[in-house]
């Protein structure tokens, strides 16, 4: 198709009670293009913040949970995602509150094992220490109390002082207990065990060091806390393998329900109706219309209209968005065109002469072989599943595997394999050789088709080929004017389409000019009188275009600005298209240069090769320089050409009749794979 697809706007009046269902709907469905707030009177939004604040919260929660069992949600409703119900809030909170029981066991140990480390380490910083007991507890770093605590108080003494003590029973069933604290916290421990009736232990007089069985003590109360602790890592395991597919489908389910909120409250609404308006494909609206109205039940009014009838788009308020149906091949390439910008509604598809343009030129710069099939195999591999590592670069398939063949086509060309310039020579010889026989020619047939290095004898051929390219250049542009002339009168801007320098004035010109230059180079002679004929009246319809267009128009003034401004603007036009068609076209000799950059490289990595093979260990050398050669040139220097072959397209081509950008159709859709699918391309 040249054209994008035909677009209808639907207005949709829906019941109160119908709209998440109907909202489900197309958000399933693909197909709307949602446009302004609405089109009707009404003026209202209606927005239920209790909802949208429970959904925000249920949203958090689910992502507290998952992060803390380490699950990965979705980051859009799922296929089977349904909005949620009471079911699914009773859900989340038993999650919850498992998951907060745990994760409060897990800070509580966590602080103990804390407490006991830094205690553990104080004590054991003294431990050897030739020092009396009775000095060390009077350090100004930690205060110990050794003594009997009744067990059924321990654990009360703990929840009491949190983190500013530690206490260490000194055996399995034993009263007998160390409490450590630093000095800081000292008072608030002594009144914590003078309340539970510690009984203090007497060290013996004269006894140095710290007793053993603190160190015992505070080591096997560790080792009982990272015990908990891994206790705790294991059900946090269970828990995200036992809740992790609950917590994706409930994420899902409140993903698809918050953005059901947010898109009702942009809707025009009352409190009994909700207005939908937006736009449909015209070869989808009949099956649209059918589905919502059995999906409904028939409580839907829908009306339609044509963009012509639309009161915003007459007036520009509004533009029409843009959707074109492509082919697997042309379809890969809707990306360079939406990256530079969206075509208006109505005027020529670009996409098909991108795709034959991008892929040939990318050819001609590229030509070998082996790189070319390198190129293609990438290409393929993308389009795999199981190659996680290509994934996400599915989107560039087609353009790999495109540029990929003809590379390789360009590669049995010049006779160039992986930079090798001699495995291809007997190939080539045998073929040639064939149809020199067939067409009756004698002698040596040659090592390959078309010659890009200037060696001696083939300087011409490559003239021919530099000519070539900028012939390519001018067929671009050429293409590129016409679909600017056919834009222009389909938009009914008559004057842009006749008397400008991207119209037909321009045409007349670029073509005049070529030919004439054409003609000295072939025929001989020189410029003639009736040239400069041929050159004036385009000339004279570009300079003068604007006030014979208001003649035919009937607008006055006819010099809308003035007689200065006129000529001014007049000989600045003129001269503007001069050099732009020049260097539009030189610009093409670019093509030309790169493809000779390429032989040339390939050439050096070939001659490197070849000169360390007779080396020792040479055929190792050769082959590690070859590889290193080929991939530095397939990454690099591909890298390179395509850049160039985008700028060709963007300034060259797009600049011709890309006057002004038009809207992407990008349909409501709950998940961006299926947008993606629908639309032109990725937002």
């Amino acid at each position: 198709m040249m054209r994008s697809r035909k677009m209808k706007r639907l207005e949709l009046t829906v019941l109160a009670r119908d709209v998440d269902r109907v909202i489900e709907f197309l958000g399933r469905r693909g197909l709307m293009h949602f446009s302004g707030e609405g089109t009707t009177g009404a003026d209202a939004h209606f927005k239920d913040e209790g909802v949208f604040r429970h959904i925000r919260d249920q949203l958090e929660k689910l992502q507290a949970l998952s992060t803390y069992l380490g699950i990965e949600l979705p980051t859009e409703p799922e296929e089977t995602s349904s909005f949620p119900t009471e079911a699914e809030d009773s859900l989340v909170t038993m999650i919850s509150d498992i998951v907060t029981l745990i994760r409060e066991r897990e800070l509580g140990e966590t602080q103990e094992k804390r407490k006991v480390e830094e205690a553990l380490h104080e004590v054991r910083s003294f431990a050897n220490l030739n020092a009396p007991f009775a000095e060390l507890d009077q350090l100004s770093y930690l205060t110990l109390r050794i003594g009997r605590l009744d067990p059924a108080d321990q654990a009360e003494v703990r929840e009491s002082l949190v983190d500013r003590a530690v206490i260490i029973p000194l055996g399995k069933g034993d009263d007998r207990v160390v409490a450590a604290a630093s000095r800081k916290g000292r008072f608030a421990l002594d009144s914590e065990l003078k309340k539970r009736a510690f009984i203090p232990i007497a060290i013996p007089e004269g006894y140095r060091g710290v007793p053993s069985e603190i160190v015992s003590g505070l080591e096997s109360r560790l080792a009982n806390t990272e015990h908990e602790l891994g206790s705790i890592a294991e059900r946090k395991k269970q828990l995200g393998d036992e809740y992790g597919p609950e917590l994706r489908r409930l994420s899902g389910s409140y993903l698809m329900a918050a953005i059901t909120e947010e898109l009702k409250e942009r809707l025009v609404a009352t409190q009994s109706v909700y207005f939908l308006s937006g736009w449909v494909p015209l070869d989808s609206v009949t099956s649209f219309v059918v589905d919502i109205e059995r999906f409904t039940g028939g409580r839907v009014a829908i009306r339609t209209f044509n963009p012509e009838e639309v009161p915003e788009v007459q007036e520009g308020k509004e533009k029409v968005p843009v959707s074109l149906k492509h082919g697997a091949f042309v379809k890969g390439f809707e990306n360079v065109v939406f990256s530079y910008g969206a075509p208006l509604y109505g005027t020529i598809d670009p996409t098909p002469f991108v795709a034959v343009f991008f892929a040939f030129l990318f050819g001609i710069m590229f030509g070998d072989l082996g790189q070319g099939f390198v190129l293609m195999l990438l290409g393929i591999l993308t389009r795999n599943p199981r190659v996680k590592a290509l994934v996400s670069f599915k989107s560039y398939s087609t353009p790999l595997i495109a540029v990929g063949i003809t590379s390789m086509i360009m590669g049995l060309l010049n006779g160039a394999v992986f930079a090798n310039e001699e495995l291809l020579i007997r190939p080539t010889q045998a073929v040639l050789g064939f149809f020199m026989h067939l067409t009756g020619q004698v002698g040596e047939p040659p090592e390959r088709i078309l010659h890009l290095m200037p060696e001696k004898g083939n300087i011409a051929k490559l003239f021919y080929f530099f000519g070539f390219t900028v012939g390519v250049g001018i067929l671009l542009n050429s293409i590129g004017l016409w679909i600017n002339v056919i834009n222009q009168v389909a938009l009914k801007k008559y004057e842009k389409a006749f008397f400008s320098k991207n119209g037909l004035a321009g045409i007349l010109l670029f073509w005049y000019t070529l030919g004439i230059v054409v003609r000295v180079l072939l025929l001989g002679g020189s410029f003639a009188w009736f040239d400069m004929i041929g050159i004036m009246l385009p000339a004279l319809g570009i300079f003068f275009g604007p006030v014979i267009w208001r003649i035919i128009a009937r607008e006055r003034p006819i010099l809308e600005h003035g007689l200065l401004v006129f000529i001014m603007e007049g000989f600045v036009e003129i001269l503007e298209t001069a050099s732009t068609y020049i260097s539009n076209t030189v610009s093409f000799l670019r093509v030309g240069a790169f493809a000779l950059s390429h032989a040339v490289l390939s050439f050096i990595v070939f001659t490197l090769s070849g000169m360390v093979s007779s080396l020792v260990m040479g055929p190792l050398f050769s082959l590690i320089i070859m590889i290193f050669g080929n991939v530095v040139i397939i990454l690099l220097e591909g890298m390179i050409v395509a850049i160039q072959v985008v700028r060709l397209q963007y300034y060259e081509f797009f600049s011709k009749f890309f006057t002004e950008m038009g809207v992407m159709f990008v349909p409501f859709s709950f998940r961006q794979e299926l947008a993606a699918d629908t639309k032109v391309s990725k937002e």
